[in-house]
């Protein structure tokens, strides 16, 4: 398994994407077949932690997934998941605030949907679009969008107080990589829906994005909800780490099946 602290980005350390490699396949070279051949194997670890988890109901994981348009957060969780009891995962995408939900705070939406008992909670988009979009499209003026720092840290704490494993994962896709899938979507009529014409007023705004990501996982990066790396362009070495990052803390957190009752050994069926 692949070493997750590699990709951990420290606490009070100040991230600059340039210097993370999208292509890189740090481990494998040139073996792709190699490292494709791993993966069954850290599914299955991955789906009997799940298992434990579930059974022992008393901890929880929330995953974050943030990414570029077309990093891959669907791939990632389609691929890295695909062994696990759908029963104790959940997947909420967080799109634009309906009216009703901008009546409340930012936050108020989010919590809701953390995880229960023995759950894992995928988080596809996050609270973090309330200091990425809302930075980077003018949604509320910079003082606003600043202070949100200190709530998230606040709140994610406040999670981690009350037994919630928190795992943050940005899938870094190079510029040149997107404008690959952007035309991919177009050229394949089956994928023409996932492509809308904002995405490339989005594309326009790539520095700007880049800025406000460096800035908000270097201020939110703590030991208790770290940020992770992750190379995305090449998609099975994105699944190995992800997978290898997320059974590392699963392992951490040693989730134990609950013992049977007393006195079963005898018990025939009929």
């Amino acid at each position: 398994m692949l070493d997750p602290s590699r990709y951990r980005v420290q606490p009070d350390t100040y991230l600059d994407l340039s210097g993370y490699d999208p292509n890189s396949r740090h481990g494998f070279g040139r073996g792709k077949r190699k490292g494709k051949a791993q993966l069954p194997k850290l599914t299955a670890r991955l789906a009997d932690l799940q298992r434990r988890l579930w059974a022992e109901s008393r901890q929880k994981l929330l995953i974050v997934l943030q990414a570029m348009d077309t990093g891959g957060k669907d791939g990632t969780i389609r691929h890295v998941f695909k062994g696990v009891n759908p029963q104790g995962v959940q997947v909420r995408a967080f799109a634009a605030p309906s009216e009703w939900e901008q009546a409340h705070d930012y936050l108020w939406r989010v919590h809701f949907h953390t995880p229960e008992n023995g759950a894992i909670t995928i988080f596809n988009r996050s609270h973090y679009e309330d200091v990425l979009i809302a930075r980077v499209q003018g949604v509320v003026p910079e003082e606003i969008w600043r202070r949100r720092y200190g709530h998230i840290t606040d709140f994610e704490r406040m999670l981690n107080d009350e037994g919630t494993t928190i795992v943050k994962i940005f899938l870094h896709i190079s510029k040149d990589e997107q404008r690959k899938r952007l035309q991919a979507r177009l050229d394949q009529p089956d994928n023409r829906w996932k492509f809308a014409r904002g995405d490339l007023d989005d594309r326009k705004l790539w520095d700007d994005y880049i800025e406000a990501y460096e800035e908000a996982i270097s201020r939110t990066s703590t030991e208790r909800a770290p940020w992770y790396i992750v190379p995305a362009n090449r998609k099975w070495y994105r699944n190995l780490v992800v997978s290898s990052i997320l059974i590392d803390h699963l392992e951490r957190m040693g989730p134990q099946y609950p013992p049977p009752e007393d006195d079963l050994d005898d018990i025939v069926i009929v």
